[in-house]
């Protein structure tokens, strides 16, 4: 098994929660008003007016004018045509430091040839879909369940949001539990039941409008970082129905927006065994972006499932999926294995597993270990937050600058970092008025990267790549002091 990693040494948590405290306490800094105002002019209008009247045309037929959530940018979204290695170009031909890599699947680098390739010959040979066994959904499989120590099977999903869909079901069937625990403010994708707790630790149900509150009878959140608090709900869960599983992102909600010890992750280990509840690793951003054995390799923890989705597929559509110990996937497999005694959990999907998104999968899985991407990635990764530290002190500025890897945080006005205290029920709308102030601060500060060449994800988290350089992330690191030159107090 690789044990190279991207993380070449773990935060200190609790100083940069600290920090992200103090952001979050002081007033907000942010591109000033005359800049913002000039790059909304001079480039947005002037140099990607393309993308302008397009994304106005699409508006009439698509809600909000774009098909995706992160492709959303203030003032407008742009409209990409290229992508290659660590470099983006939009309709009116403007280049941009590609920091979003797709969401994180990306690894490698946009399109990687020796990926593209593969899927050609595929597309020659097959077409994308067949409906019918490929041998490279084996070979897919088998190269994952070669890789985490954790995963003795694995079965393909169409996305991250399926996979953990099917994670609840298996879990309440292996456990005759009901319950299902996740952390605050961690994403596990937009299904009815883990629409809870999502964004803001605490926030319970108020970000998930449309979804009936009845649907959250049986799901449970803790506090980032707090054994504590996560005991307390499994002790409670005792009486009302058991616990089938507790739900992690393992370097913390949001990718890690809010730092985790080194050792939450075996403590949470140890209380799923005490509840008798299964612990799923959603690495569905760290799975092999930490390294090939995933961020369970590198944290030393043995989840009963694993939820996996972007770089599975190489890119390509298709990319979710679990995996997990055989004891619990066999629930995946009843009555297609001959055994007809315990209950298959409900899944499935037409378009699960094609051709393409295992061709691609395998191949770009195969290059990421060939390559040592995870840990060149890392490194990358680490370069940039160096420099980005270095700017905010010289700079005189509150932001707060932290990675785990490949995986990097920007945080100018930590929009992600607030929490609700229950006990205090008096703060909710305050403290949701001031992340939506802050988050349009942080929309600003995107809108001025954009403008400088730098594509960010929603402006405070950066994905870095195998195909970064040191001299192309010091290239972008001068790209980020001409804003950080630009940052004002706001009134």
């Amino acid at each position: 098994m690789d044990t190279r990693f991207a993380i070449s040494e773990y935060n200190d948590a609790a100083e940069i929660n600290r920090q992200l405290d103090e952001l979050i306490s002081k007033p907000i800094y942010s591109v000033s008003p005359e800049a913002l105002k000039d790059y909304e002019t001079n480039y947005f209008d002037a140099k990607c007016a393309k993308s302008k009247a397009m994304i106005e045309e699409a508006k009439s037929i698509i809600p909000g004018g774009v098909q995706h959530n992160l492709a959303f940018n203030y003032p407008f979204p742009l409209v990409f045509t290229k992508a290659n290695g660590m470099k983006l170009y939009d309709i009116d031909g403007n280049e941009y430091f590609d920091f979003l890599q797709a969401g994180g699947p990306t690894v490698l680098g946009s399109n990687p040839p020796e990926v593209r390739e593969k899927v050609i010959e595929l597309l020659n040979d097959c077409g994308p879909s067949i409906g019918l066994f490929h041998e490279y959904e084996y070979k897919l499989a088998k190269k994952i369940a070669d890789s985490i120590e954790s995963v003795d099977m694995f079965r393909m999903q169409g996305s991250g949001t399926e996979a953990c869909m099917t994670a609840v079901r298996v879990a309440r069937l292996a456990t005759g539990n009901k319950n299902i625990v996740k952390m605050g403010g961690a994403y596990h994708g937009w299904s009815d039941q883990l629409g809870y707790g999502i964004r803001i630790p605490g926030s319970k149900f108020t970000q998930a409008h449309g979804v009936p509150l009845y649907i959250f009878k049986h799901t449970q959140e803790f506090f980032p970082g707090d054994l504590n608090s996560l005991e307390r709900v499994l002790k409670r869960n005792l009486l009302r129905g058991g616990t089938a599983a507790v739900f992690i992102e393992p370097v913390g909600p949001e990718s890690g927006t809010t730092p985790l010890p080194k050792d939450f992750n075996k403590g949470v280990e140890r209380l799923c065994r005490k509840y008798g509840a299964l612990l799923v690793f959603d690495e569905v951003v760290t799975g092999f972006r930490i390294g090939m054995a995933g961020a369970q390799g590198y944290f030393g923890v043995s989840p009963d499932l694993t939820i996996f989705g972007k770089v599975i597929a190489g890119g390509y559509p298709g990319a979710g999926g679990i995996g997990g110990k055989r004891e619990y996937m066999k629930y995946l497999g009843a009555g297609l294995d001959g055994n007809q005694k315990i209950h298959k959990a409900f899944t499935g999907g037409t378009m699960t597993a094609t051709p393409l998104s295992c061709v691609a999968g395998y191949y770009m899985l195969e290059e990421i270990d060939k390559q040592n991407a995870c840990q060149k990635a890392g490194q990358m990764g680490d370069r940039l937050t160096k420099g980005l530290q270095e700017l905010i002190k010289q700079y005189n500025l509150p932001f707060v600058a932290f990675n785990q890897g490949s995986i990097c945080h920007l945080e100018t006005v930590g929009t992600m970092h607030f929490a609700i205290n229950w006990m205090k029920p008096w703060q909710i709308p305050h403290i949701l008025d001031e992340t939506n102030v802050r988050k349009q601060a942080m929309t600003h500060m995107g809108a001025a990267y954009m403008a400088n060449g730098l594509v960010t994800l929603a402006g405070s988290r950066l994905y870095t790549s195998a195909a970064y350089t040191p001299e192309l992330i010091d290239e972008a690191l001068n790209r980020f002091e001409t804003v950080f030159k630009q940052v004002t107090l706001q009134a």
